[in-house]
């Protein structure tokens, strides 16, 4: 897979709907050639210990900041006719799903690959989780958990293993 995005959302809550940070990385021709990443106000906006210790970010962080749908108007034509990837797809599939339903908006069916299931196919290694399945692919996170750095180490498993 050449051409695709990898994408990654973190969540305020337990709610599926609650993206609070969006990143994406755009490959074409198997090189990157966009990134992008913004704050957004999550749906519903409440904090909950754990997601907040995992990746750091509270209220006071994301009040005030855009929608999700002002932040998707800016991000829609940019991934138009683009395959996604995410690292466990099924959870950020059912993000941008949820959040789209919770805005009322009409979900365009994109389509979805798992850098998560390439790298349990594909490598030999403990454990799969993102940080070292893209070290095991010659990628150092630097800032895990932050949804940009998140994307690019899915990129970097993507142009890898898919």
């Amino acid at each position: 897979m050449q051409d695709f995005v990898a994408i990654d959302f973190e969540t305020a809550n337990g709610q599926r709907s609650s993206v609070c940070s969006v990143g994406i990385v755009i490959v074409r021709g198997g090189k990157i050639v966009d990134k992008f990443y913004s704050l957004i106000q999550p749906e519903p906006n409440y904090y909950t210990y754990w997601t907040t210790k995992i990746h750091g970010l509270t209220r006071c962080d994301t009040d005030g900041q855009p929608t999700f749908p002002e932040v998707w108007s800016q991000i829609a034509n940019r991934i138009a006719g683009l395959p996604l990837v995410a690292h466990n797809r099924p959870f950020d599939e059912s993000c941008l799903k949820a959040v789209f339903a919770k805005y009322n908006m009409t979900y365009p069916e994109y389509e979805f690959h798992c850098t998560l299931a390439a790298s349990r196919r594909c490598l030999d290694i403990p454990s799969h989780q993102l940080h070292l399945s893209a070290a095991a692919c010659g990628y150092s996170m630097e800032n895990h958990h932050n949804a940009l750095c998140d994307a690019e180490a899915c990129a970097a498993i993507a142009l890898k293993l898919l």
